[in-house]
């Protein structure tokens, strides 16, 4: 019985051994020029399809109310917040920085500085409005960013005629995207961050911060680095003159509508009603040129993308991905990840486990062994898959058990190695005592 434990225990840490060297190879990234099908599946997640197939459509979160601001003038938003700010919101968040890019103050080199009246006109109506959320910018300087790290030195903020008048939240997301035009996939979010010792707010948790601070306090009590967004939903354009009304549209999530949406248009038409935005968070964002339309800028995919696997059209606008983020910090309806330690306590239990099992069948029904145990691994593999989907859809857990996964279908091979070799060890040594047997006669 002792020599059976210390076989499976071997076996399982020669399991973990290959997992080792197989994250190697994947790290140095060798063959993903031939292996399309990793390619296509490589922004997949399992619990994508809890979020696709699996969650019921929400209610519409008739607290967060999102405005498109299109391509306007820093005149023409100030009209627009001021429109809004006299039907009395909460809350107003602003997802733009004003600035001059690359810090020349010139009327040439920034040409926003021109239309002085515009600016004055922008920054008393976010000083009139008091509870205006502002997004600013995680950066890095040169010299820390030669090192591709994660530690953000310093933010960039709009320019004091408006900040001095608002609050700030940064906008950015781990996206993993080298560049802004990148292809940015969005799964998470960081409620804040630590920059030169000063904690800073996400825009997100800003806004949530600013209509219920009770709750915004309990999500900071979690002290996670990062959040996995709860996805909520996507927009979906609407009548507004009928509050409750919505014409179908080309939405590109499986989920149904979460939020309302109103173009820069009827706001200066006054085409909604006005309980629309009455203590209301309004979130005023880039949502396309106009309402329906597919640009790109300022897009993510989420796990809410129609399409699972290889993945064509981003799906959802950075200021919507905020409004899911704010929904569900004022819902409290958070999603829980298990530690990393327990990921590989969980793999190593399981594979000790299969390896017992295999190591009983071959020793007991031998002819049998090599189609049952290819068997058992579809089974197992097919059950964990299941538990993780299962359990993100109706627990809001994330069980990443990639580790067990990848153990499980290392299991079989691995057995078959193991004990090659050492089937091969024993038939040497025994012909060796042999050969000295004969030689001591």
């Amino acid at each position: 019985m002792k020599k059976f434990w210390i076989q499976c225990t071997a076996i399982t840490v020669f399991v973990f051994g290959m997992m080792w060297a197989v994250s190697i190879v994947s790290d140095l990234k060798l063959f993903n020029k031939f292996d399309t099908i990793s390619l296509a599946f490589a922004d997949f997640e399992l619990t994508d399809y809890a979020f696709n197939q699996l969650r019921e459509d929400p209610k519409v979160d008739e607290r967060i109310v999102l405005v498109n601001f299109g391509k306007l003038s820093r005149r023409q938003v100030a009209g627009m917040v001021q429109k809004i700010n006299q039907h009395k919101p909460k809350v107003i968040a602003l997802d733009a920085r004003y600035i001059c890019e690359g810090g020349l103050r010139d009327s040439i080199n920034c040409p926003q500085l021109r239309d002085t009246i515009g600016n004055l006109l922008l920054s008393n109506a976010i000083m009139e409005a008091e509870n205006v959320v502002m997004g600013e910018k995680l950066m890095q300087t040169d010299s820390l960013s030669r090192f591709d790290s994660n530690v953000s030195d310093s933010i960039e903020i709009s320019d004091d005629i408006f900040s001095d008048y608002s609050y700030e939240g940064f906008v950015n997301f781990p996206t993993n995207a080298a560049w802004q035009e990148d292809v940015k996939q969005v799964r998470t979010f960081w409620p804040y961050f630590i920059v030169n010792g000063k904690r800073e707010l996400a825009f997100s948790t800003q806004i949530a911060n600013l209509y219920d601070s009770g709750k915004v306090k309990k999500f900071l009590a979690r002290n996670k680095e990062e959040e996995i967004i709860n996805f909520y939903g996507n927009i979906e354009v609407v009548q507004l003159k009928v509050k409750t009304s919505k014409v179908n549209d080309t939405n590109s999530t499986n989920f149904g509508t979460g939020f309302y949406v109103i173009d820069y248009l009827d706001v200066y038409q006054g085409n909604f009603v006005p309980e629309l935005f009455k203590d209301k968070i309004v979130i005023i964002g880039y949502l396309g040129d106009e309402l329906g339309d597919t640009a790109w800028e300022d897009k993510f995919f989420t796990p809410l993308n129609k399409k699972i696997g290889g993945r064509a059209n981003p799906d959802m606008f950075g200021p919507v991905v905020h409004a899911n983020a704010v929904a569900m910090i004022l819902n409290e309806n958070y999603i829980d990840e298990i530690p990393q330690w327990f990921q590989y306590m969980i793999a190593f239990i399981f594979c000790w486990l299969t390896v017992a099992l295999f190591a009983w069948m071959d020793a007991n029904l031998p002819i049998w062994y090599d189609a049952l145990s290819v068997i058992i691994q579809i089974i197992q593999i097919f059950l964990i898959m299941i538990v993780i989907v299962l359990a993100f859809a109706y627990w809001n857990l994330k069980l990443d058990l990639s580790i067990t996964l990848l153990a499980t279908a290392l299991v079989g091979p691995c057995y078959d190695i193991f004990k090659s070799v050492q089937n091969e060890i024993q038939n040497r040594l025994t012909k060796r005592r042999e050969l000295v047997s004969k030689t001591a006669v």
